[in-house]
């Protein structure tokens, strides 16, 4: 599916890629170097190892500092490779290897972060034992690395989802703790009595417990059908299990606002890369 180029969102590819290499020249006095006698010729390069990565990039790709950093912290012995201290310059480690940074275990993988505007239809597990389209499949040119859903959205439910590899930032999200913020517009079978509406700002009883909303009113020149609700919860059901309990189907539901992120500029079936300090924001959540 399409990328949205938001404002903020664009990533672009750095980095000196794509050059050619340059033609041999012997002008201007350039003479071709003589090749080594048999005794001068030294050891054959060892092939490079695909499963080895430079320690600095490793400690990099963790997200905790720059390349440049991390050799700084290389060489004051701030890293640990399988608990052995390691200052040596272009050393190179195993993706398995235990790799420190002041005692703190790292992740080689860098972290990445997408914002997808689900439409409707598309289940949100990675995979489906009954053939249903997945939303991870919107975002599959978004990242060679495997990105999870943070959360989950009812098939017919369209709106904010994000992805990501970061697991630590997905479990803070997913942990009814942190009350995090989701708000929905919501359209009904029929139009909500304003009585059923103060029974949701007092509570209503869904499984012999009373769920509280943190706000919920009609939305600014719509039918009485269509509501704004904002919650806490983390049980991506509890809105149609609400209404149910009141007996009012739901038929569409949007998820507009999720913690700090909108749907500004992103169009439905849409994905862009979250903001430095988007990120930021959310790792602000406890």
């Amino acid at each position: 599916m399409n990328r949205s180029d938001s404002k903020g969102g664009d990533k672009r590819a750095s980095g000196r890629q794509g050059g050619t290499f340059r033609k041999k020249s012997y002008a201007r006095g350039n003479a071709p170097i003589k090749k080594k006698s048999d005794s001068q010729q030294s050891a054959p390069k060892v092939q490079k190892d695909s499963g080895l990565i430079r320690l600095n990039k490793y400690v990099a790709n963790s997200g905790v500092c720059s390349r440049r950093d991390a050799d700084i912290y290389i060489t004051a012995g701030n890293i640990t490779v399988n608990g052995k201290p390691i200052t040596e310059m272009g050393y190179k480690v195993k993706l398995a290897d235990e790799v420190r940074f002041d005692g703190r275990l790292l992740n080689p993988e860098k972290k990445e972060y997408v914002l997808l505007n689900k439409p409707k239809d598309f289940v949100t597990t990675t995979r489906d034992e009954h053939g249903r389209r997945s939303a991870v499949g919107l975002i599959s040119k978004a990242s060679k690395s495997t990105l999870n859903p943070v959360g989950k959205l009812n098939k017919d439910t369209t709106g904010l989802l994000l992805f990501t590899n970061d697991g630590e930032l997905t479990k803070r999200l997913n942990s009814p703790k942190n009350g995090l913020r989701k708000i929905y517009h919501i359209e009904l079978n029929k139009p909500l009595r304003s009585a059923d509406l103060k029974k949701i700002q007092e509570g209503v009883l869904v499984d012999d417990k009373v769920v509280k909303v943190a706000d919920v009113s009609f939305v600014d020149n719509a039918p009485k059908n269509q509501v704004g609700m904002e919650i806490l919860s983390t049980r991506n059901d509890i809105v149609r299990r609400i209404f149910k309990a009141l007996e009012y189907e739901v038929v569409k539901m949007d998820r507009v606002v999720y913690a700090s992120l909108t749907k500004k500029d992103l169009p439905r079936g849409h994905w862009r890369y979250l903001t430095e300090q988007e990120v930021i924001n959310l790792g602000m959540i406890k």
